[in-house]
Order: C-alpha cells, then structure tokens, then sequence
C-alpha cells in the first residue's frame, strides 16, 4: 500500500484541528503516517530539550534511540541544518546512528511552529534501500508545517 497524501492531509487536518499541544500533535502524525505506507517500518519524532540535543518522542514501530545529539546522525543533521535529509542509503551517510540494524534508508524533516522555532525531527526509516522520493518530503513538510504551525 502507497500513501495517498491527499487523503492523509485531510484525515491528519480533520484530527488535528484546534490542537496545540506539541506532544499529542506528535502521537497523531505518527500514528497516521506510519499506518498510511509500508515502507514506513519506525515513524517517530525526536523533541528538541535542550541546546543541540533531541530525545524521543510520540513514534510508531520498534524501539528508538532515547537521546540523540545535533552533532550526530541523519536526525542530528536535520535538526543543525533546519533541512530536510532524504537519504537512499544510511550506510554510507556519515555519523549514522543505527537505531534498528534493519534500516536502510531514512527521510528525516523539521518539525517548527509558525514563529520558526525548532521543536524537533520527524523521523521515517525504511528497511528498504532508496524507498522515500522527493515527492514524500515535500508532501510530508506540508503536512508539518500546517499540524505545528500553532504548537507550543
């Protein structure tokens, strides 16, 4: 099954609507994306809690890593660079955090509120190699920017 972003934006909207709190916005997303594609095997976020460093959030699938520096990995560069990382193969990324043994390719967006402030990582790994495109991150983006444009 192949997400159909139309319907996920409208459903994610519909959930969503009034919601400002970050952490139940976080829940909801990740549940509803992660159910919405197979190729989605961990589907989570990582919350900015202090200078330079993420933790866990609200995620979907196996167990995640519990703290993750700016400094490190596909999420950490993410959170630095304020930049969507799209990545075929995280094997060769450098820094790399595995989390799962099984992932092979990861697509990683910020997460920020409408005054531009970072509140964290959405995270989707893949055990497929190259599985995200460019059409999911931006599809994605659109949908975080509108579910945290009011989040505290």
């Amino acid at each position: 099954m192949r997400i159909d972003y139309d319907t996920l934006t409208k459903t994610i909207a519909a959930l969503t609507e009034g919601e400002t709190d970050s952490v139940a916005l976080m829940a909801t997303v990740a549940c509803e994306v992660h159910h919405a594609d197979e190729r989605f095997h961990w589907t989570g976020f990582y919350r900015v809690v202090a200078p330079e460093l993420l933790k866990i959030g609200p995620y979907q699938g196996g167990h995640g890593c519990l703290v993750i520096p700016f400094a490190r990995g596909v999420c950490g560069a993410c959170a630095r660079t304020q930049e969507v990382q799209l990545v075929d193969d995280v094997d060769a990324f450098p820094g790399h955090i595995a989390c799962a043994s099984s992932t092979q390719s990861e697509l990683v967006l910020p997460v920020r509120n409408a005054a531009g402030t970072l509140l964290g990582v959405f995270d989707i790994d893949s055990d497929h190699p190259a599985a995200f495109t460019q059409e999911d991150a931006i599809r994605l983006q659109a949908i975080l920017d509108d579910v945290f444009a009011e989040a505290r």
